[in-house]
C-alpha cells in the first residue's frame, strides 16, 4: 500500500483514541476548558453514563463568533505561549474538541461580555457545520450526544451505566478540590445530583470544599501539610494514621492546580505512611504541589494525568519528610470514626468490633479476648482479677521499657485497687492528660483509662510495640548502622549507569552499613553489609537499589529493610498479650505512648488505642 496522507477526521479518530477514553473524559476535558475560561460556576448534565448526552455549561468569558470555527479545529488553543515549557492552564494542545466532534455528535453554544448576541457550531462525526446565531447567556454550553457513535467498537469496552457515571463523578471531584471558589454541580438521568456550593479561595474554604468531597470526618482526622524544599511548595491535608481506606482512591494529587495520578507522588505517600498503616490500608490524602513550570513536564501524554519531574528526588524527598513531620509533630490521635464503631459495636445484635487491620503473626484483638476464657469468669487468669492482687511467684520479668520507668516494673504489687496512678502524681492530675489515667486491666491485655470527658482502651502489647520500634529506629538512624566485613568482596554486574548511579550514592550506602565500590565500567564490589541484615543476597539488593536510585534518585530500599527488621525485633521485646501489669506500669506506657510520634497505631498499622467520649457512653444508655 502506498504512503497517503490520512484525512483531518482519521486523525481526529486516532487522536480520540488517547484524549477520550471514556465519558468521564470528555467531562474532564469540557470542566478544564471551562476553569480556563474562568468560570465562577460549572454545571454538567449526563444521561445514560455520559454515553447519550453530557451537557457542562458555564459562565466563562465564552468565546468569540469569529474565533469558534477554530475553536474546533485540531491544534488550535488561546492557552499556549510561544513557551512550550511555561504551561499555566490545564488545556494547552488544542485536541479535546476535534477529538470530541470525531467521534460523537458535538455543539457548542457561546456568548462573550461584549456580544450582543450567542453564536453556535456543530460537528457531527468529524463534519464541521457552519456557525449560526443562538439564544443563550454569557458563557459556554458544550453538548455532546451519542459518544462513540463514529467508533462503535470502542462502545463494547465501555462498562455499565452505573459504574460511567461514578467514573465521572470523581473525574468533577477530583477538579473541584483544586477550585474551591467555583460552584459545581452534576446531574444524571437518575436524579442523583452533586452539588458543591463554592468556598473561599483560603486554607479554611480550601479544607471546606475538601470536606464536601470526601465526608465531614476527613477535616477532624486530619494533619495540616505545609512544607517548602528548593522552590517547590507542598501543602494539603493528610488522615492520622488510624483513619484509612480500603484503596487509594482517596488520594488527591495536584501539581500546579493541575489533578495528577503520579506512580512518584503515589509511591511518596506510600513510603511515608509505610511503618504506620497495615499493608492493606492506604491512607486519605489531599496534596498540593506549587513549582516553577520550568521544572515539571506536564506534555507527557494527551491525557495529561502523568507529570515528569525535573528533580524527581528532591519532590519524594519534600513529600515523605513533610508528611513525616506532621505526623510526629501531630501527637497522639485517635479516629473519630473508631468511636462509631465501637459504639455500633456495643449495640444489640451487631458484629463484634475489630479493626480490619492484617494480625498476621500477631494475636488478634478477638484471640487476645478468648485468651481469658470466654465460657466466663476465670479467678486463675481473668482480666477482671482486681490491681490489688498482684503477680505472685511467676511474675514475668519487665522488657522493653527505658531505664527511667524501669523502676516501675519493680516496685511491687500495687497496695490497692483504688491506687490508680504513682504515688508522684496524683490521678486527678492525670485525668487532663490526652490518654488519661489508667484504672484497670481487662483480659491481662487491653488497659482502660480515664481522661475528664472520655474513655480509653489501649492495647498494651501493640502500644509497647510502636514505642520500643520507635526507640530502634532513633538508635538505627542516628548514627551509621554496624556493618560486616565480606570474606570476599561481592561482585555485582550491572549496566555502566547503574553502576555509576550507585558509585555516586556510596556514601549515602555506607551510613547504612553497605560499602561498595566502582569494579571496572559494569560492576560495583560490595566489600560490607549491614549486620542487621544477617547473611542477605547482596546480588538482589544491589539491583534493587540501583532500580529505586534510576527510579527516585534515592536508597530508600536498604533504609525500609532495616525498619523491617527494628519492627520484627520490636514485636519480639515488647510487653506480651496476657501480662498482668500495676498501675505504675500502667500509667508509665500511657505518658510514653504521649510523648512518642505515631503511638497511635503499632508498626503494623493496628491502632493501640480507642476513646470513646462520656457523651456517646451516655448516649447508649439512653441518657441523651
Amino acid at each position: 500500500m502506498p504512503i497517503r496522507q490520512l484525512s483531518e477526521t482519521m486523525i481526529n479518530q486516532i487522536a480520540a483514541g488517547e484524549v477520550i477514553e471514556r465519558p468521564a473524559s470528555v467531562v474532564k476535558e469540557l470542566v478544564e476548558n471551562a476553569l480556563d475560561a474562568g468560570a465562577s460556576r460549572v454545571e454538567i448534565v449526563t444521561a445514560g453514563g455520559g454515553l447519550n448526552l453530557i451537557r457542562v455549561t458555564d459562565d466563562g468569558s465564552g468565546i468569540p463568533e469569529r474565533e469558534l470555527a477554530l475553536a474546533v479545529a485540531r491544534h488550535c488553543t488561546s492557552k499556549l505561549s510561544d513557551d512550550i515549557h511555561d504551561i499555566r492552564s490545564l488545556g494547552f494542545r488544542g485536541e479535546a474538541l476535534p477529538s470530541i466532534g470525531s467521534v460523537a455528535r458535538l455543539s457548542i453554544r457561546s456568548r462573550t461580555a461584549s456580544g450582543d448576541s450567542a453564536a453556535e457550531i456543530g460537528i457531527d462525526g468529524g463534519r464541521v457545520s457552519a456557525v449560526k446565531p443562538a439564544a443563550a447567556n454569557r458563557g459556554t454550553t458544550v453538548e455532546v450526544r451519542d459518544l462513540f457513535f463514529a467508533t462503535p467498537a470502542r462502545l463494547k469496552f465501555m462498562k455499565g451505566e452505573r459504574a460511567e457515571s461514578s467514573a465521572t463523578s470523581d473525574v468533577v471531584k477530583r477538579i473541584a478540590i483544586a477550585f474551591p471558589a467555583v460552584r459545581f454541580t452534576l446531574a444524571g438521568a437518575d436524579r442523583s445530583t452533586l452539588e458543591l456550593p463554592a468556598t473561599d479561595d483560603t486554607p479554611e474554604g480550601r479544607l471546606a470544599r475538601v470536606a464536601q468531597v470526601m465526608g465531614k470526618d476527613f477535616p477532624d482526622n486530619a494533619i495540616a501539610i505545609d512544607a517548602m524544599r528548593d522552590g517547590v511548595h507542598l501543602a494539603g491535608h493528610v488522615s492520622i494514621p488510624s483513619y484509612t481506606r480500603a484503596n487509594a482512591l482517596q488520594q488527591y494529587a495536584y501539581v500546579n492546580g493541575r489533578p495528577v495520578r503520579d506512580k512518584l507522588i503515589a509511591g511518596a505517600i506510600r513510603g511515608a505512611f509505610a511503618d504506620v498503616l497495615p499493608r492493606d490500608r492506604h491512607a486519605v490524602t489531599v496534596l498540593f504541589l506549587s513549582l516553577d513550570p520550568s521544572t515539571v513536564d506536564v506534555n507527557v501524554h494527551p491525557a495529561k494525568a502523568d507529570v515528569r519531574f525535573r528533580d524527581p528526588g528532591l519532590v519524594r524527598g519534600l513529600i515523605v519528610g513533610a508528611i513525616r513531620e506532621a505526623l510526629a509533630g501531630a501527637g497522639i490521635r485517635a479516629a473519630t470514626t473508631d468511636a462509631a464503631g465501637m459504639m455500633a459495636a456495643f449495640r444489640p445484635g451487631a458484629t463484634p468490633y475489630a479493626h480490619p487491620g492484617p494480625t498476621g503473626g500477631h494475636r488478634s484483638y478477638e484471640a487476645a479476648y478468648h485468651a481469658s476464657g470466654s465460657s466466663g469468669f476465670d479467678p486463675l487468669r481473668s482480666a477482671q482479677r482486681p490491681l490489688d492482687m498482684g503477680y505472685g511467684a511467676a511474675r514475668p520479668r519487665a522488657n522493653g521499657f527505658a531505664e527511667s520507668e524501669q523502676a516501675a516494673f519493680d516496685t511491687g504489687p500495687v497496695a490497692s485497687a483504688d491506687t490508680r496512678a504513682g504515688a508522684a502524681e496524683p490521678a486527678e492530675a492525670l485525668l487532663g492528660m490526652v490518654l488519661g489515667a489508667a484504672r484497670a486491666q481487662v483480659h491481662e491485655n487491653y488497659i482502660v483509662a480515664q481522661t475528664r470527658d472520655s474513655l480509653v482502651i489501649v492495647d498494651q502489647h501493640a502500644a509497647h510495640e510502636r514505642l520500643v520500634y520507635e526507640a530502634l529506629k532513633n538508635a538505627l538512624h542516628s548514627r551509621a548502622v554496624p556493618s560486616q566485613m565480606l570474606l570476599l568482596p561481592e561482585i555485582v554486574d550491572l549496566p555502566e549507569e547503574d553502576a555509576e548511579r550507585l558509585a555516586m550514592h556510596s556514601d549515602t550506602l555506607a551510613k547504612f552499613g553497605l560499602g561498595l565500590e566502582r569494579f571496572g565500567p559494569g560492576a560495583v564490589a560490595v566489600r560490607e553489609t549491614p549486620s542487621m541484615l544477617g547473611e542477605t543476597n547482596v546480588q538482589q539488593l544491589v539491583r534493587d537499589l540501583a532500580d529505586e536510585i534510576a527510579d527516585n534518585d534515592t536508597v530508600e530500599t536498604l533504609e525500609e529493610r532495616l525498619d523491617k527488621i527494628a519492627a520484627t525485633m520490636a514485636c519480639h521485646g515488647s510487653v506480651r498479650s496476657g501480662r498482668l501489669l500495676k498501675a505504675e506500669e500502667m500509667n508509665a506506657l500511657l505518658r510514653q505512648m504521649e510523648a512518642t510520634p505515631g503511638s497511635g497505631t503499632c508498626n503494623h498499622g493496628r491502632p493501640t488505642y480507642i476513646e470513646l467520649k462520656l457523651a456517646d457512653i451516655e448516649r447508649l444508655f439512653g441518657r441523651r
